[in-house]
């Protein structure tokens, strides 16, 4: 039996359905990046592309979620807020993304990406006194042993540079890590959906700003046509969408079992990467992906971690 706060068995389905896509079209954005490199385009100006096909859409939502109803105009301090978690959660976790995609499978790097659960424990109790249990520890060992085990695969069977990549994609973790753990007064105080979207049109303007004083204007409109077909799959499918679907889907069945739901992602990635991109799938890199996402899902259902 549901109570009335809780959504039914129809609502609460249709949840877990947005919330495994858009875990499932966030994960696709690895992919479609290594895609979009074959054609020779670079990092920044790809991310640029990326945030520019998708500011419209951002802008949209922003000023939607601003003029709902209960939403109150932002002191000084909160636009503070949502800058630096902007350039911090969105702009630097997607640039350093971007940078370790040029070295490494589309698989290693969701996995490494999808340690910043661990990395937001460990800062919580550098930072907050957050005491570390036992169970912490276990979890942690047990996803960075998933970790090691992959990147020691493609360390002695792929290309050089893998140590690069993963150095990128790890700050990118440790960047989204920081977000997270100074969005939750945020998103109490604007709502998910308003703070997501005012956040990513902060990071639009932040990429573009860096894109103009790095790169010639002129590369924004002389990229081979895919890369642009590639760019806006990626700015609807992997970056809008998804911001807007997981904010429906947490309402409906909870901030925990989402990010249960949301281990799909690294599993996903790693047939989408072998179906589009032609990555080997090897016992190895399935088990080293099984003890990452066991250490996460263990990290996510620590006591204090609930919806």
């Amino acid at each position: 039996m549901h109570t009335a706060s809780s959504p039914g068995r129809g609502p609460r389905l249709a949840g877990v359905a947005l919330v495994v896509f858009s875990a499932i079209a966030f994960s696709a954005k690895a992919v479609i990046i290594k895609l979009a490199y074959r054609h020779g385009v670079d990092a920044v100006t790809l991310l640029a592309l990326r945030m520019a096909m998708s500011a419209p859409f951002f802008v949209a939502i922003a000023w939607w979620a601003s003029r709902g109803e209960g939403a109150a105009p932002l002191a000084p301090a909160d636009w503070r807020a949502v800058v630096f978690l902007g350039i911090v959660g969105y702009y630097l976790a997607s640039l350093f993304d971007f940078l370790g995609l040029q070295y490494i499978t589309a698989a290693l790097e969701r996995l490494v990406l999808f340690l910043y659960p661990t990395f937001v424990v460990l800062i919580s109790a550098a930072m907050y006194g957050r005491r570390i249990t036992g169970r912490d520890v276990a979890a942690l060992a047990v996803s960075y042993a998933g970790i090691a085990l992959v990147f020691a695969n493609d360390l002695a069977t792929r290309q050089e540079n893998v140590l690069l990549g993963a150095f990128w994609v790890s700050l990118s973790a440790l960047a989204y890590a920081i977000y997270l753990i100074g969005n939750g007064r945020m998103v109490r105080k604007m709502g998910s959906v308003r703070f997501a979207s005012l956040a990513s049109v902060v990071s639009c303007a932040a990429v573009l700003a860096h894109f103009f004083v790095v790169r010639d204007a002129g590369l924004l409109w002389s990229q081979p046509e895919p890369v642009y077909w590639l760019t806006l799959l990626m700015a609807i499918v992997s970056t809008v969408l998804p911001v807007i679907l997981m904010s429906v889907g947490i309402r409906l069945v909870g901030s925990s079992h989402a990010s249960m739901l949301g281990t799909v992602g690294p599993v996903a990635t790693i047939f989408l990467g072998f179906a589009f991109l032609g990555e080997p799938i090897t016992a190895i890199q399935l088990a080293g992906a099984a003890l990452v996402l066991a250490g996460v899902v263990a990290i996510s259902r620590a006591p204090g971690k609930g919806d």
